[in-house]
């Protein structure tokens, strides 16, 4: 992978980023020699993309951060600003474990539905919360991580579709509501070969041949260079007219945008 030249370093943080499209959204933002936060409960895990993040350029480091407990998001936070001078993006990239698991929702028990919803929409409040003073200070922006399922829903996965699509209207108001104060908040929807995917694939043999039927390009993206290059231009001022937007990037999968 080739490093981009830019003009600034950033400091980002990036939930659920041991692996799959965290990882890579992480990776990309080292490519362009950025501070990245590895923010999540697997600490070895944590530390051996941290230092990817190093050996392509950027500044890695873990911080212990568990997104479906509450409080922890903003402790991790305030555990970056406690050894940065700014903070310039924050990425709501964690999903519950649950997410790849095809069920109906008859059998969706209560705890497993508050699971989605502690990581996807919790940690989102949290996180928000927790960082607006500073992305204000840096005009910086709140990236999220959702996907088709919340514009077309996808049957037996109601509870990760229902929280995909909550999380694209608070991203649009949020960005109304934050506009005023230079801070930009957008969505990406990926399709990526990731652990997760494979899992689903798994568990739904047929599941691989559907989605790349309607897939144009016939393949899962990369989670580095197609996914983690993206989100890193919503990250950078490049894109610093960008905001309430929900950037497709699945190969032209979702009609529905």
């Amino acid at each position: 992978m080739t490093k981009a030249i830019w003009n600034e370093r950033k400091v980002i943080v990036v939930t659920g980023a041991t692996g799959g499209v965290g990882r890579g959204i992480a990776l990309a933002c080292a490519e362009a020699g950025w501070s990245v936060w590895i923010a999540a409960r697997r600490e070895k895990e944590g530390q051996a993309v941290a230092a990817e993040v190093d050996a392509l350029g950027g500044e890695g480091h873990f911080v212990a951060c568990d997104v479906g407990v509450p409080g922890s998001a903003a402790e991790a936070i305030a555990t970056i600003l406690s050894q940065e001078k700014r903070l310039d993006g924050v990425v709501h990239n964690a999903t519950s474990g649950l997410s790849p698991v095809p069920v109906s929702l008859a059998e969706v028990g209560l705890a497993d539905f508050q699971d989605h919803v502690h990581v996807a929409l919790g940690a989102l409040h949290s996180l928000a919360r927790a960082s607006f003073g500073a992305l204000k200070d840096s005009h910086g922006s709140l990236l999220l991580t959702t996907s088709e399922a919340g514009f077309e829903g996808k049957a037996k996965l109601s509870p990760y579709a229902g929280v995909k699509g909550a999380q694209r209207g608070f991203a649009r108001a949020l960005a109304r509501e934050w506009g005023r104060d230079g801070v930009r908040v957008n969505s990406i929807a990926p399709l990526a070969s990731t652990p997760a995917m494979e899992r689903a694939f798994e568990l739904d043999p047929a599941m691989a041949d559907r989605v790349l039927a309607r897939n144009p390009l016939r393949r899962l993206g990369d989670a580095t260079e197609d996914i983690g290059r993206a989100a890193r231009f919503l990250l950078s001022d490049d894109a610093s007219y960008v905001t309430g937007h929900t950037l497709m990037v699945d190969g032209g999968s979702c009609p529905a945008v």
